[in-house]
């Protein structure tokens, strides 16, 4: 059904209107406003099952090539999206020692769970040595060295990958590129061989891994098969030279369609892939997050203003800055739809702001909507990942709620902040 909006059509299978009112699986977006308040993200537990276990199909058709998929959690890392998939049979992606401690409480197994990060505390090795995580992904000789100390004072031996950058332009936004030799992240290409040689000189070291990720919101094959070549030749020179790898991490990034421009699919991935890796021994690990959560969620906000400004007309919305970074951080799109069809709207063209005390506060400029008045709600589309994340308290403002769909009702799965939250750990 038409929404007045831009003619790109994208596939929001889970979300769709029913009677002129958009629902999430069946269950009406008007009354999960009404019943937890704006802002609010809204995720569809059904989209998030389907999504991996489509993502963990096509890579289980590679005869005697064993996969483990990690669900990057720093794309959404609620605990109720986190044990989703976790009872789906995946395995998990962290970045932090607050991802791993989330990971742990919402069931993940430690066996399961890897460690990313280009700046690892002393104090985050230990925490993942101690839950004996499947492996640290390593990212400078430095790095090499601190964990091999942290792991002699525990007296353990630490398994560790090393992620080596294979500058390969991702053919992303460069905020989200991280396998060029510009970028902060891996070792660089031509530093991989001495930095394997330098792991294997040290004894609390057990190298299981070679990994890489070149960034995020990828929409095309090419870059994932460039990189994964040069990952695969890497592999073949440290078998030959003894060096034993069990683990080849070809990371995350896999984007998707927010505009209905084209978009790979998991499919076109594994399919893309397989001459490369099908005929590599080891176990190819893979770390979707945006591809997974992205179109399974909305962000809900409440028109609070309409505002005319003979330049501009503007609609004031309660959704800020602080509640979704996207557009501001990287100018996105984000399709937005009214929760209520209503006739004979008519269409305009609005810039869509909230009411943080920045001009970069908006969720759409030049957006062409059916009109709508003070009052009406609004859902920001394919707002699953990298939305509530990203959020913050600026300008004190307390941050959303998150709600999950699941078995046809809304299920509150973190309450909104209230201002006692906002100064509940300062001292008085």
């Amino acid at each position: 059904m038409s929404t007045g909006e831009d003619t790109r059509e994208v596939a929001f299978p889970h979300f769709e209107y029913i009677g002129g009112e958009l629902t999430c699986d069946g269950v009406s977006l008007r009354q999960v406003a009404a019943e937890f308040g704006t802002p609010c993200y809204v995720y569809s537990k059904n989209s998030l099952i389907e999504k991996y276990h489509e993502f963990d199909a096509v890579f289980s058709h590679f005869p005697h090539l064993p996969h483990l998929v990690c669900y990057s959690v720093k794309a959404n890392s609620n605990r109720s999206v986190i044990s989703t998939f976790v009872r789906a049979g995946s395995g998990l992606d962290v970045n932090s020692g607050g991802e791993l401690y989330r990971a742990l409480l919402a069931g993940g197994d430690a066996a399961r769970i890897i460690f990313t990060g280009v700046g690892k505390t002393a104090e985050e090795i230990a925490y993942a040595l101690e839950q004996r995580a499947l492996f640290l992904k390593v990212e400078s000789f430095e790095e090499l060295d601190v964990i091999d100390a942290v792991a002699r004072r525990m007296g353990v031996r630490a398994p560790v990958a090393l992620r080596v950058n294979p500058d390969v332009d991702a053919l992303t936004h460069p905020y989200i590129s991280t396998g060029l030799a510009e970028n902060k992240f891996g070792i660089p290409w031509d530093q991989a061989l001495p930095a394997y040689e330098h792991a294997a000189s040290l004894p609390n070291l057990e190298i299981v891994g070679v990994d890489m990720h070149i960034g995020s919101q990828i929409t095309t094959v090419e870059p994932f098969v460039e990189a994964a070549s040069r990952l695969a030749g890497l592999f073949e020179i440290l078998t030959q030279k003894g060096i034993p790898i069990s683990h080849i991490d070809l990371g995350g990034g896999l984007g998707i369609s927010y505009d209905g421009s084209p978009s790979a699919t998991a499919s076109e991935l594994a399919e893309a892939l397989r001459p490369v890796i099908e005929s590599l021994k080891a176990t190819i690990v893979l770390e979707p997050g945006r591809y997974l959560t992205g179109n399974a969620g909305v962000l809900l906000t409440t028109v609070q203003y309409r505002k005319n400004t003979g330049a501009k007309q503007f609609l004031i919305v309660d959704a800020a800055m602080n509640d979704f970074l996207r557009p501001a951080l990287y100018a996105a799109y984000h399709r937005i739809q009214p929760v209520m069809l209503g006739d004979h709207r008519g269409e305009e063209v609005v810039d869509v702001v909230g009411p943080v005390c920045e001009s970069s506060d908006f969720i759409a400029k030049g957006r062409t909507l059916p009109r709508v008045e003070r009052g009406e709600v609004l859902a920001v589309m394919s707002a699953g990942a990298y939305g509530f994340v990203m959020s913050s308290n600026y300008n004190s403002r307390p941050r959303a709620a998150e709600v999950l769909i699941e078995d046809g009702r809304a299920v509150c799965i973190r309450y909104r902040e209230t201002y006692e939250d906002l100064v509940r750990r300062e001292p008085t």
